[in-house]
């Protein structure tokens, strides 16, 4: 199974924002997509980094209230790890594990295509399981 498999499935779209929004702003959106992962965008739409709710945790107990109102982008995390359409399922596993990241925006060519996050992987890998199992059982049975 594939990052490609993946997005046909759950789609393409990503949560994204300039690095201008504050770290509420940041909060509210992910609180009101039901997301972790915030993808921050400099002015030419290139990625600059990822604010995730852990990012969110950090800045407020490393600084305070007061981190509400500062850019997200003093908090986002700048190192951000991708993936590509072809990358199987088992190397996200290893990256998210490896890495301890929950999400992983997908990249191809240079864009942003998508982004995938544990969960999805994990779906994806349980369903994948499930139909294992179908068809070994369709196996013993014949």
């Amino acid at each position: 199974m594939t990052v490609e498999t993946i997005l046909k499935r759950k789609g393409r779209d990503v949560a994204t924002s300039h690095c201008d929004i504050t770290l509420q702003e940041a909060a509210r959106e992910l609180k009101r997509r039901r997301i972790g992962a915030l993808v921050l965008l400099d002015e030419a739409g290139n990625i600059s980094g990822i604010i995730s709710e852990r990012d969110i945790v950090n800045a407020l107990a490393e600084h305070g209230p007061e981190a509400a109102e500062k850019p997200a982008c003093l908090f986002m995390s700048r190192e951000v790890i991708t993936c590509r359409p072809q990358d199987s399922t088992e190397q996200l596993m290893r990256v998210m594990t490896e890495r301890r990241v929950r999400h992983l925006p997908v990249v191809n060519d240079g864009h942003l295509v998508g982004i995938v996050s544990i969960g999805d992987v994990v779906k994806e890998r349980m369903e994948e399981i499930a139909f294992e199992a179908e068809q070994m059982k369709q196996y013993i049975v014949s």
